[in-house]
């Protein structure tokens, strides 16, 4: 899996990035997330980084904790910074929906800024979901006139579809999109966004390569908590999870035979769905960001390319990847 160049900004990025909202909406203590961290970005080499992925919504008391405690990581241990492209989500009110208008997404935008301070500059700033009440040239027409002040580097998007994308990259240059992409959420909409992607020279992060951890073959009806988040996710109700079962048995014997993970299985192969796809796993700890990073050195015959291919294309996955309320917002 080699690391992969930001058309763009001629940024080299290693693959996997590292997603960071478990390490706030789940807290841990600052040692142990920082020590996550760490772990990704020595993975940085002479003229890499490492895309750590956050937003100004992840966390619950505050919606930013997520910001500060990177800014107290990157308070801690100054080295890191330059290893880091850091890339955040904003303009998502607190009521769960987007927040488009033009002064809503300067206040994003200037609130991550204040949180961040001098210890990390913001790479790349994306809307983290598209309404109907905003077009996305108007949309992008906003970020682009605080990149002219200087209030933001490089413009990024994310849930949006192809032709959508088509659309912003006509207004300024778009230099990531954020999208959900794993064995189970590869659909048309999917296979068409990171074809686009491509011929715009745009670098998609693939969040949720393993399914939000589905895909491990760790989460069951028996084992996932009643009062977890997930359980608001219809693809993580008990009679979902049963038939979902079915892709991970899959998966499982694939990656038993090569003697990977099922998590490495995953973030493998989404990076092979083209040099400018980077997997966007979350981990909260050490070891969990060891065996992601560790994909780095899987590589599939055609044979088993072809295996995974084929059980993900006949897989029919049961239930939706949000619910009803948030899926009004996703691909747009």
């Amino acid at each position: 899996m080699a690391p992969t160049t930001l058309d763009k900004a001629g940024v080299k990025l290693v693959r996997p990035a590292h997603g960071l909202m478990r390490l706030s909406f789940t807290p841990v203590e600052d040692s142990v997330a920082f020590a996550s961290i760490k772990a990704s970005l020595d993975h940085a080499g002479p003229g890499e980084k490492v895309v750590l992925n956050s937003a100004d919504f992840y966390g619950f008391n505050p919606p930013t904790a997520n910001l500060e405690m990177l800014s107290r990581f990157f308070t801690e241990s100054p080295e890191y910074r330059e290893k880091a492209f850091l890339v955040v989500k904003g303009a998502f009110g607190s009521n769960r929906q987007p927040a488009l208008d033009p002064d809503s997404i300067r206040k994003s935008v200037t609130n991550i800024r204040s949180i961040l301070g001098s210890n990390k500059t913001m790479d790349v700033f994306e809307t983290a979901r598209l309404d109907d009440k905003h077009s996305v040239e108007e949309v992008v027409a906003s970020m682009k006139a605080l990149q002219e002040e200087g209030l933001v580097d490089y413009i990024g998007l994310s849930e949006v579809g192809a032709d959508t994308l088509r659309k912003a990259c006509e207004v300024a240059p778009i230099v990531t999109l954020e999208i959900e992409v794993s064995p189970w959420s590869y659909d048309k909409n999917v296979q068409d966004a990171i074809a686009a992607a491509g011929e715009l020279g745009v670098t998609v992060l693939a969040y949720a390569p393993i399914g939000r951890g589905f895909l491990t073959g760790n989460i069951t009806p028996e084992n996932l908590d009643a009062k977890s988040l997930m359980r608001m996710y219809p693809r993580f109700k008990d009679e979902a999870m049963i038939e979902n079962k079915k892709i991970v048995d899959k998966i499982s014997e694939i990656a038993g035979k090569k003697g990977i993970t099922n998590a490495q299985l995953c973030i493998a192969w989404v990076a092979s769905l083209g040099e400018h796809v980077i997997p966007l796993p979350g981990s909260s700890n050490v070891d969990r960001t060891m065996e992601n990073f560790a994909s780095d050195k899987i590589t599939f015959t055609p044979e088993e390319k072809k295996e995974i291919d084929d059980a993900v294309a006949s897989f029919q996955v049961v239930g939706e990847r949000y619910p009803e309320t948030q899926m009004a917002f996703v691909m747009k």
